[in-house]
């Protein structure tokens, strides 16, 4: 049996980033990432903007070159999927049959796309935006693809949708609740990102009820509706949220639910294994202590130094802001903490110009910014959320007061 001091499943950018920092703290002990698709460790974002759209080959959303792994002697085991943990015997089982041993396992899974449930969901010509097959399987349909249907209005329905429109291809976008980016952000967000990829000739319609895929010799042809219309389309694309892959640690007797719990040193319930990222459900000082999952590439890396740090003996429990950001079409959004709760969205700046920030406060306190091709209000707002400040509403609405004289 092959086994190593430490076992990091999942070679995203969280298990990419426990490997480097395990070596960047001298850690001289035997490491393996473990992941299940054939590739090294690579950029996920990129997927649906730059590399959806031509812009950069693979090679250049790679973590690190593939020689790199090599020449840090950290082993890669690609193509392989763990099925069972044994954490007594601190071992994983992959779906071959064989068995890897641990000293300490990393979890790093982060998560598989959301299917929908209805007939027709597995039809060749419908896609997830993921992976990299996933993505090069949509590319190469794109040259037959007269229509496109996008399911789920979050931000890599619209992403997709820019690129694709960008491509020249009639996109139609179908949401469910009553706006886009319902789940993320204020409305007067998603009714400016509404009205950008409508005013692109983007369809977008809201408080859509999808009843099934049609089938027309063995692919998509379209999407039902609830009142039986039918939208044609010949690729369909749905970003509806991922399913958290912890289902080996949960039946191991690891705790969880929506993920799987983790500590503030990014620890699990079983012993010597840890979890970092999508996956991991934690106390988040930011979402009011609630237990939440981020899905970002800040936060895995984050909670991969703050794990690795617990493991080597020098322990610092996880506290860093969240922040994310969108590219669609030339809108760059970043965001700076957690809308979720908020009270008030006080609109800093004017949509019309297309730099624009808003400023989510709850009980007065700043606790989120989102911010439109805006970058100084980013930067500066970092410190307003962290200081959890209580400006004057009507400083924050004028954009000719700086943020960093608010905190």
């Amino acid at each position: 049996m092959r086994g190593y001091d430490i076992l990091i499943v999942g070679a995203g950018h969280g298990g990419a980033q426990a490997a480097l920092a395990l070596r960047q703290h001298k850690f001289t002990g035997s490491i393996a990432l473990l992941g299940n698709e054939p590739e090294p460790p690579y950029e996920r974002p990129p997927l649906s903007k730059d590399y959806l759209s031509g812009e950069k080959p693979f090679e250049r959303i790679l973590i690190r070159p593939a020689a790199f792994w090599t020449e840090r002697e950290i082993a890669l085991l690609l193509g392989e999927q763990v099925v069972a943990v044994d954490a007594v015997a601190h071992r994983v089982e992959l779906a071959d049959g064989s068995m890897v041993g641990y000293g300490t396992l990393i979890w790093a899974t982060g998560g598989a796309p959301r299917r929908l449930s209805c007939a027709g969901h597995a039809l060749a010509g419908v896609h997830s935006v993921r992976t990299r097959a996933d993505v090069d399987a949509m590319m190469a349909e794109l040259a037959a693809t007269r229509r496109v249907v996008v399911i789920g209005g979050g931000y890599i329905g619209l992403e997709a949708a820019a690129v694709l429109t960008k491509l020249g291809k009639p996109v139609c976008v179908l949401e469910a609740a009553d706006r886009v980016l319902a789940r993320v952000a204020g409305e007067p967000l998603s009714r400016f990102y509404e009205a950008e990829h409508r005013g692109r000739g983007v369809e977008i319609r809201l408080e859509a009820k999808v009843d099934c895929i049609v089938e027309s010799e063995g692919r998509a042809c379209g999407v039902r509706m609830h009142d039986g219309e039918v939208i044609p389309a010949d690729m369909v694309i749905v970003g509806i949220g991922i399913i958290p892959a912890v289902e080996p640690l949960l039946a191991a007797g690891a705790a969880g639910g929506n993920g799987v719990d983790i500590d503030e040193h990014c620890r699990t319930t079983l012993p010597d294994v840890y979890a970092i990222g999508d996956c991991a459900a934690h106390a988040n000082d930011f979402a009011g202590g609630a237990r939440i999952r981020l899905e970002s590439v800040q936060n895995a890396n984050d909670q991969a130094n703050t794990a690795v740090r617990a493991i080597l003996g020098d322990p610092a429990p996880y506290h860093a802001v969240p922040w994310f950001w969108s590219n669609q079409y030339d809108l760059r959004l970043q965001t700076v903490g957690l809308s979720t709760g908020h009270d008030e969205a006080v609109l800093r700046g004017d949509p019309a110009l297309r730099s624009f920030s808003l400023v989510y406060r709850k009980q007065g306190r700043v606790i989120a910014l989102d911010c439109v091709n805006s970058v100084k209000d980013y930067v500066q707002g970092r410190a307003l959320v962290l200081a959890g400040a209580s400006p004057d509403a009507a400083l924050l609405a004028d954009p000719a007061v700086p943020l960093k004289t608010l905190v």
